[in-house]
């Protein structure tokens, strides 16, 4: 035999580096604990308002019309500055933006918990709404860069799917027993210790670094442009209930809001530093993501919101019954998010799992086509709420896939983006679903159908339409979406990049 000379081992690692790289997973995983409790925070209060409108309503003398704005003020806040918040954190730092965000959230959330009157809770919610953006929109660009193994990055994105879906239960449910039990005052108060400890444990706990700075991307013109597009357009979207799709007050503020956008995308095209580089598009992972997220969102609004309108208006459950018939639905979608998301993205890959997620949110939105008037929970919506589990599915992949194709000093901006286009799904699916199905109500009224079966003929309008977004979204993934490769998406989330410097004393 020829002789061969032994391969030169690997040097070893020194003591530090061994126990540095030790110390970095706990600390890694704290970091995740911390950026859930954020989310969990920002989706519980999302939540968490609408079981207690009435009781605010009577307390603090809101009109019908007025009342709506607890709500439209923070969504209108959030969604329309997530994408500049995203950005913002790649230029001054995430961890810098994450800690500013939930301090102005604690802040308003405080000064919402103590209004005497309407103007002051809309003020406080519109200032939560700017805390959130300030936080929610960096969350996911500061966890990939920590989670950059893809076993780990899947791990870490079941844990913060699965706080989502608590979040968006525990709302529900917590709402009613803190109005019943104590006050409205205290769905705000509620976030004072969460939000206070989210804040010291951060300090701690998420990597300290520099951001790119503004020369990177100080684009003033195109943070005008796409913040006031963004809020004009959410603000039209919301209100589209009230003034109809056909309305000169709907078609003039779309259209100014569409030109405002259009014009933010000329000017990144054109600027020297844009705010929001328009390579980030060019990834098909990244774009048809979005597209896909717009499409599911807005056809699980038929199931957040259309559902529970559905258990109280026609089957008579109060909010509390309807928080805890929808309780199984969360369980599901947080169960399979957490145990099995991980292990099924990694097995066989996050588009399959994706597309299998999306056949069975499909399932549920087929079978409630056909709920009666006189519906048993059982045997109607118990089989629904375990379809839901396909959520569990849907929502790791998607942001995995969302988050892949965005270089490292890109990633705030597209964890920005991508919390956009979750708002708009949302925003559109309320205004989309809910108006057709008013209006097939009206029909069937007229028709002479009793009320509860002519709101049962316009909710299955809804969820028919639902079931049609879902198949376009399946059709949008199964085209557009690629398998990431392991290493492209570990390289792309390395922290090693400008955005990322470590911090000096």
């Amino acid at each position: 035999m020829p002789h061969t000379a032994p391969s030169p081992r690997p040097p070893r690692p020194s003591r530090s580096s061994r126990s540095s790289r030790a110390g970095a997973s706990p600390s890694r995983w704290l970091a995740l604990t911390v950026l859930s409790a954020a989310m969990l925070m920002t989706i519980l209060d999302g939540s968490i308002v609408t079981v207690a409108m009435p009781a605010i309503q009577a307390d603090l003398g809101f009109s019908p019309a007025g009342l709506s704005w607890t709500v439209n003020a923070y969504l209108i806040a959030f969604g329309g500055l997530l994408l500049l918040a995203g950005r913002l954190g790649d230029l001054i730092g995430r961890k810098t933006m994450f800690l500013a965000g939930n301090v102005v959230f604690t802040a308003a959330s405080l000064l919402a918990g103590v209004a005497s009157g309407p103007g002051m809770l809309i003020t406080a919610r519109f200032l939560q709404g700017v805390g959130s953006a300030m936080a929610s929109a960096v969350v996911l660009g500061i966890l990939v860069t920590l989670f950059t193994e893809p076993g780990e990055r899947a791990k870490a994105i079941g844990v913060f799917s699965f706080t989502g879906a608590a979040g968006a239960s525990i709302g529900q449910v917590l709402g009613g027993v803190l109005t019943d039990a104590l006050s409205w005052h205290w769905i705000f108060f509620i976030n004072l210790p969460i939000g206070l400890a989210t804040i010291a444990l951060a300090i701690r706990a998420l990597p300290g670094e520099r951001g790119i700075g503004f020369a990177a991307g100080a684009d003033v013109i195109g943070a005008v442009l796409v913040t006031g597009g963004l809020m004009l357009g959410i603000y039209t979207v919301v209100k589209i209930e009230e003034y109809g799709w056909l309305a000169a007050h709907t078609l003039g503020l779309g259209a100014v809001s569409l030109a405002l956008l259009a014009a933010f995308v000329i000017r990144q095209a054109t600027a020297r530093t844009p705010l929001m580089p328009l390579r980030i598009l060019r990834s098909r992972n990244v774009s048809g993501a979005n597209l896909v997220q717009i499409l599911t969102l807005s056809a699980m609004f038929a199931f957040q919101i259309i559902v529970a309108l559905y258990m109280q208006k026609v089957l008579g459950y109060g909010a509390l019954d309807t928080g805890l018939a929808m309780l199984p639905a969360a369980v599901a979608i947080g169960g399979v998010s957490l145990f099995l998301s991980a292990r099924l993205n990694t097995r066989f890959g996050e588009r399959a799992v994706l597309l299998a997620g999306l056949v069975l949110l499909f399932g549920a939105m087929g079978w409630l086509t056909r709920v009666p008037v006189n519906a048993n929970y059982v045997t109607d919506l118990l089989p629904v709420m375990l379809l839901i589990a396909g959520g569990g599915l849907v929502l790791p992949a998607l942001t995995t896939l969302g988050m892949s194709g965005a270089r490292a000093d890109d990633a705030g901006l597209a964890s920005g983006l991508f919390n956009t286009t979750q708002q708009i799904g949302m925003a559109v699916g309320v205004a989309v679903l809910s108006t057709l199905a008013a209006r097939r109500t009206g029909e069937l009224l007229s028709a002479g159908e009793s009320e509860a079966a002519a709101l049962t003929g316009g909710y299955h309008l809804a969820f028919g339409v639902a079931a049609a977004l879902l198949l376009a979204a399946f059709t949008v993934a199964l085209v557009v979406l690629r398998q990431p490769r392991p290493d492209t998406t570990a390289r792309d989330a390395t922290p090693v990049t400008p955005a990322a410097r470590p911090e000096t004393a």
